[in-house]
């Protein structure tokens, strides 16, 4: 989705109530600005299909419960979510906790690899309708991807190494 190199894991955002429970961080990182490792007790026994070669497979391993953020060192750059600090994305994650059991969600920013991070909601709505997002929610509005109609707008110039 976002057209970038397949090694580099996603952030998580944790309920910052639970975060001592997914990964050994004993401060507040409300911006991402702490890399700690995920709890010993939410890793798993690596996996891999041994299809790819050596570095293909150590990059596909599953190395714990949240695969999608956590990096080959078993680390992960963290949000903690903060109830005051911030409460309706706090609340968010609260629903997806208490339907998952999971208190942790991907936490990335808006933007795909040789682009500028999304300012304004054209750039979203540009930025949505070129890649494989499927919903997109903008203010009060809940956009699926494939109710809209085919982009006419100026493509994204992209370039991959």
């Amino acid at each position: 989705m976002k057209q970038r190199e397949g090694f580099r894991p996603f952030a998580p955002a944790v309920l910052a109530e639970h975060a001592a429970e997914w990964f050994d961080l004993d401060v507040a990182s409300p911006y991402m600005t702490f890399v700690a490792p995920v709890a010993a007790a939410r890793w798993v026994e690596p996996v891999a299909d041994g299809a790819g070669g050596a570095l293909t497979d150590v990059v596909a391993q599953v190395r714990s419960e949240i695969p999608a953020v956590t990096h080959v060192d078993h680390s992960a750059r963290i949000q903690t979510v903060d109830r005051d600090q911030a409460p309706a994305f706090h609340r968010i994650l609260e629903a997806f906790h208490r339907r998952t059991g999971c208190p942790v969600l991907v936490n990335t920013s808006f933007n795909i690899r040789g682009e500028p991070i999304v300012a304004t909601p054209d750039d979203a709505y540009r930025c949505f309708v070129n890649t494989d997002i499927d919903w997109l929610l903008l203010e009060d509005c809940l956009l699926e991807r494939a109710q809209q109609p085919p982009w006419t707008g100026p493509a994204l110039e992209i370039e991959l190494d």
